[in-house]
């Protein structure tokens, strides 16, 4: 079955990254391209993972978590996030606010179909 997966990531190159990393038919990714898309197409497409470019100036990932743990029906969601490695501020709080796993940008790029697979199937194991 057909998972989809959010993706809240505007720099091209990861996005590119992602989109060729999870090729169909297994996965339709849904772009956020917008801060209200994250919230919305959460919403709408009930998906799977939901990916976070933690340095993103474009699309707030903190404010997103913040929204989608306080919200019953998206909590629990898993949620994929990486950053640069050396940003431990960045890490903490993340973690703080319930992402489900945050790697660096190295690692997300290196293993992004299996880290999301990693994600997806621990929420399989725990519901």
């Amino acid at each position: 079955m057909q998972k989809t997966i959010l993706v809240a990531i505007t720099d091209l190159f990861f996005y590119t990254k992602v989109r060729d990393a999870l090729r169909q038919p297994d996965y339709q990714l849904e772009k956020a391209r917008v801060q209200q898309d994250i919230i919305e197409k959460a919403l709408s497409t009930d998906p799977g993972v939901i990916i976070f470019d933690m340095n993103d100036l474009t699309l707030d990932a903190f404010q997103a978590l913040e929204q989608l743990k306080a919200d019953p029906r998206l909590k629990d969601i898993p949620t994929l996030a990486f950053a640069n490695h050396e940003e431990v501020e960045t890490w903490n709080r993340a973690k703080t606010l319930g992402v489900t796993k945050i790697v660096s940008r190295n690692e997300f790029s290196a293993r992004t179909r299996a880290l999301v697979e990693e994600v997806i199937n621990n929420r399989a194991v725990k519901s």
